[in-house]
């Protein structure tokens, strides 16, 4: 394999003050989480304005998730080979003109092609964390890779607030571009200010041809996973698809172990600790989405209807029930990385694990009060933020500095097919049991238990995977032939 890694960080320049640039890429990390809910609660207004159905208008959502979804690995290596701070300034420049399209048009197409540049949002977080990676000592980066990857979780829930907020009063759903627009301005102003302009920490060429299978089987599973409810579960398209995918990723395997410079090193991926992390990144996108989407559409049920739920507005879910799991996730993710230090990563999984899985089991048995929905956003969030804490810090300490961006990518992916898988299932689950006899669509009550039950099976298999999965040897925080013998960390226990 041609990527080395570096002993000690390259020279720059100037080097940066660590607050400037957590805050910088955390900021940036926040503004990509947004856009992957942003549109959630206007794609009805979407379809209506644009005279579109209920299908053609999920394509703003699902084109957006299978962008990200390709372009999350390719970003990720390429951040590695050219630079983290060229490549998340490209990956701003496509979410800015995204953006701006997305504001400008009242066309569907053009719509769903800005939709597509936005997805330029999935590269952001790994080449954000190898930045970090980068930049600062070890000591300093558990607890910064926490607070960049909190955002991701923040993101999600501040996503769906300023939606809220925006459209209220029926508000035209322009606003919510216009607000993506400078949200991404500022992010970009931010990182080219702060961000040194560092040399490469790997050398090589694109693996184009791993690059593209990987892409492709991407694409072949999560189509049908984010249109399985449209196509039908059993339908020819979905089930073929599925079968293309697992083609496609047994493709990808052989020929990465045949490339001399492949895109993903398959000997560092299968080890123990690593694939553990991704089966975790998996579940914990489970439990991220439900807790939006079974939430968020539990309060706004109309009581009088339905006999349960709040009756509340989008404006109402966002502010009331959501913003405080946004909150405190802020709080959490420093809480996530001091747990890292202090027990390491493994154990902090596990805390996270079993929050959420007390959580949801409480809220499947309790959910007749506002504040029993409002304690599992909170408990749920601050969930999420701690496990984001933990798996950057679980891989960076197996994987060689060349390929940090890589490795946080599929990491990134993995939780993008759990949070896909969620919704699916939820989605199922809130259109496929609806209360007889009623003028419109309302899901019977049992639909949302069930939801808030497979976050709480997510939450214990997450406690499984961190105790039972990982290993229980002591990793160093850092793998060893990233760092100069000068710099070498402390062993720590994950």
């Amino acid at each position: 394999m041609s990527a080395t890694a570096a002993v000690a960080p390259a020279s720059a320049t100037r080097t940066p003050r660590p607050g400037a640039l957590i805050a910088a890429l955390s900021f940036a990390a926040m503004v990509g989480a947004m856009l992957q809910t942003l549109v959630v609660p206007v794609l009805g207004t979407i379809g209506a304005r644009l005279d579109a159905d209920a299908g053609s208008v999920s394509w703003v959502l699902t084109a957006n998730l299978l962008a990200a979804a390709v372009m999350t690995p390719l970003f990720g290596k390429t951040g590695d080979l050219f630079g983290k701070k060229r490549m998340l300034l490209v990956a701003l420049g496509m979410i800015l003109a995204g953006s701006l399209l997305a504001a400008l048009t009242t066309s569907l197409p053009l719509l769903i092609v800005a939709r597509v540049l936005q997805g330029a949002w999935g590269g952001l977080f790994p080449v954000a964390l190898g930045a970090l990676r980068d930049e600062l000592p070890p000591q300093k980066l558990t607890g910064a890779m926490a607070m960049v990857s909190g955002m991701i979780g923040i993101g999600g829930g501040i996503g769906l607030v300023l939606t809220g907020l925006l459209t209220n009063h029926h508000g035209d759903y322009h606003r919510v571009f216009w607000a993506a627009t400078i949200l991404t301005a500022l992010a970009a102003l931010a990182v080219a200010a702060v961000v040194p302009a560092r040399k490469p920490t790997a050398t090589g060429r694109i693996d184009w041809i791993g690059a593209g299978l990987l892409g492709l089987a991407l694409v072949a599973l999560l189509l049908p996973v984010s249109q399985g409810n449209t196509w039908g579960w059993t339908s020819p398209r979905t089930l073929g698809l599925f079968a293309v995918a697992a083609a496609l990723f047994a493709a990808w395997a052989l020929a990465e172990r045949r490339i001399d410079d492949p895109m993903i090193d398959m000997k560092v991926f299968v080890k123990r600790s690593v694939a553990f992390t991704n089966v975790a990144g998996v579940l914990v996108g489970v439990n991220m989405f439900v807790g939006f989407l079974a939430v968020s559409q539990f309060v706004q049920m109309p009581e009088r209807v339905a006999g349960y739920g709040f009756s509340a507005s989008v404006l109402s879910a966002s502010t009331v029930y959501l913003l405080p799991g946004a909150l405190s996730a802020v709080v959490a993710a420093p809480v996530g990385g001091l747990l890292v230090r202090r027990f390491g990563g493994r154990h902090a999984l596990a805390v996270a694990g079993a929050i959420s899985l007390v959580a949801y089991a409480f809220v499947a048995f309790a959910h007749s009060s506002s504040w029993h929905l409002i304690v599992v956003a909170v408990a749920v969030q601050s969930s999420v933020a701690i496990a984001y804490a933990a798996m950057p810090a679980l891989i960076i300490a197996e994987v060689p500095l060349a390929q940090t961006g890589i490795a946080n990518s599929v990491n990134a992916i993995a939780r993008s097919v759990g949070s896909s898988l969620a919704s699916a299932v939820v989605t199922s689950l809130l259109t496929g049991h609806l209360i007889a006899g009623l003028p419109v669509a309302v899901p019977t009550e049992s639909a949302f238990t069930a939801s808030f039950v497979i976050g709480a099976v997510a939450g214990g298999l997450v406690i499984l995977v961190a105790l039972a999965g990982l290993p229980r040897h002591r990793p160093r925080t850092v793998a060893a032939h990233n760092v100069a013998p000068t710099e070498a960390p402390a062993p720590a226990r994950t």
